[in-house]
């Protein structure tokens, strides 16, 4: 499921600021890095050793948000001779400039990931080097894991490797730019391509049973003194460029299954009959129409998530279904269980250096692998580790606080006044059947829900809020009270 992302207008941003600062405050998140880590990072810059092999003369492009810097992934599309597809796909080489055991390691592995917040991100590594030489900003040679996938004309990966090199992007596009351009036709051919790749491997995840699911981003604005909470569909370019990043998460899973030595994203599908049953039922009471017979797949990719009701169900029953984590093996000793579900395939963490602790990992797993060599001991060291490590991090966290601070503050006026809601989620398993999670009709928002009596899943009920304070303590900012 693509990262639901909470955007703020800047008027919304400077009203909500103490709110987002006391967030940050209580996750012990800054900006700030530590005077030696900083040094370190300028000494890396300055003992910088770029790769031997060449491939600036790719054109490579980048697709990001308007304003970003910490540019992990850049790629160039091409079609090969006598059929079929190539995608050059590099990666920030986020281990030319991090060595195990030093002070920016050390900082990498207490913070684990960027945090992003409507106003600003935590991030992973110092911006002397995400932000700068690491990352794949135009019109400069950097160091990358660049990537080769070779796909038959329906989509279909036939060969992939990855190996160091240096390479020098030569655009940095945008979603809007990228999805008018292809729209008008006006795109040139490699970034026409992602259209045309992209709508493929979309096929190919169908056929296989996996699921992309593509909530609507959320926006406030502040207007007359009031927060107003919208909805932001996400672009199909968005899906498009997610196709190749997933696509080489599936590649750089199969190389280490292949070698014997890896890191896995495993998700197993709830065996659970109760719970099972649970996300029936919910569905039922959404009047959502799940046939019997019907996979879990098949009906999500069926769903829109611009219906209110069905992103209500997208949100809850996916994490009541599917459980992830990582998984390590070593020495061909592989695990029993190497799928993710959602996808349909084995698949690993290895497209956002610059932003996930894990994938400095992969990367060079996959690297040595088609190198045919034996991974570095500093990657074997960690390797138990990092399962633990991803564990601390606190992106979840972030997510979900500012988007109880922004939803907060859109129904802070309203305290006391009756909303219809459906319940999404309860407490039942946590012997606490009379709480659990409502979303409103309208705002679509979610709230704590107490009731007199135990709560039904999916059902309808009247919302009377009894909370909302952006300002408040802890998790809890929004609150209702069954009437």
């Amino acid at each position: 499921m693509r990262r639901r992302q909470m955007h703020m207008s800047r008027e919304a941003q400077n009203a909500l600021l103490k709110a987002l600062q006391q967030l940050r405050a209580e996750l012990k998140a800054t900006t700030e890095f530590p005077a030696h880590v900083l040094e370190a990072a300028k000494d890396a810059v300055d003992d910088l050793e770029l790769p031997k092999k060449d491939a600036t003369h790719l054109p490579l492009f980048t697709i990001d948000p308007p304003d970003s810097k910490d540019l992990d992934q850049a790629m160039y599309l091409e079609r090969r001779a006598g059929g079929g597809y190539r995608v050059h796909y590099a990666i920030a080489d986020v281990a030319a400039f991090v060595k195990a055991g030093r002070p920016l390691d050390v900082e990498a592995r207490d913070r684990i990931e960027t945090l992003y917040f409507p106003d600003l991100k935590v991030p992973l590594y110092p911006p002397s080097i995400s932000e700068g030489p690491a990352s794949l900003l135009p019109d400069q040679v950097v160091p990358a894991l660049l990537w080769q996938h070779d796909l038959d004309a329906d989509g279909n990966v036939t060969a992939s490797t990855v190996s160091r090199a240096k390479v020098r992007s030569k655009a940095k596009l945008n979603y809007a730019g990228v999805q008018k351009d292809i729209d008008a036709g006006t795109a040139e051919e490699p970034v026409a391509l992602l259209r045309e790749i992209g709508r493929l491997r979309e096929a190919v995840e169908a056929a296989r049973g996996g699921v992309s699911v593509h909530l609507p981003d959320q926006e406030v604005t502040l207007v007359d003194g009031s927060f107003r909470l919208s909805y932001v569909a996400a672009l199909p370019v968005e899906g498009w460029n997610e196709q190749i990043s997933l696509m080489t998460g599936m590649a750089a899973a199969r190389i280490m299954l292949d070698s014997g030595t890896g890191i896995l994203r495993t998700q197993k599908e709830q065996d659970d009959q109760q719970v099972v049953g649970r996300v029936h039922d919910f569905a039922k009471q959404l009047g959502i129409d799940w046939k019997p017979g019907v996979s879990y797949a098949a009906l999500v990719n069926s769903l829109n998530p611009a219906d209110r009701k069905h992103m209500a169900f997208l949100s809850e029953a996916t994490a009541m279904l599917l459980k992830a984590e990582y998984t390590i093996f070593r020495d061909h000793h592989l695990p029993e269980h190497t799928l993710h579900a959602a996808i349909a395939a084995p698949y690993t963490n290895c497209t956002a250096p610059l932003r996930r602790l894990i994938d400095r990992y992969t990367g060079e797993l996959c690297v040595a692998a088609c190198a045919g060599e034996a991974p570095p001991p500093w990657v074997l060291d960690a390797l138990y580790c990092l399962p633990c490590d991803m564990a601390r991090g606190k992106g979840k966290l972030a997510d979900r606080g500012a988007v109880d601070v922004a939803e907060a503050a859109v129904l802070k006026n309203r305290v006391g006044e009756i909303f219809e809601g459906t319940i999404i989620n309860t407490e039942v398993e946590n012997n606490r059947p009379k709480e659990g999670i409502v979303h409103l009709a309208e705002p679509a928002v979610m709230g704590k829900i107490t009731s007199g009596a135990e709560l039904v899943l999916g059902a309808s009920v009247q919302a009377k809020l009894t909370l909302a304070d952006p300002l408040s303590s802890g998790r809890q900012k929004i609150a209702f009270r069954k009437v």
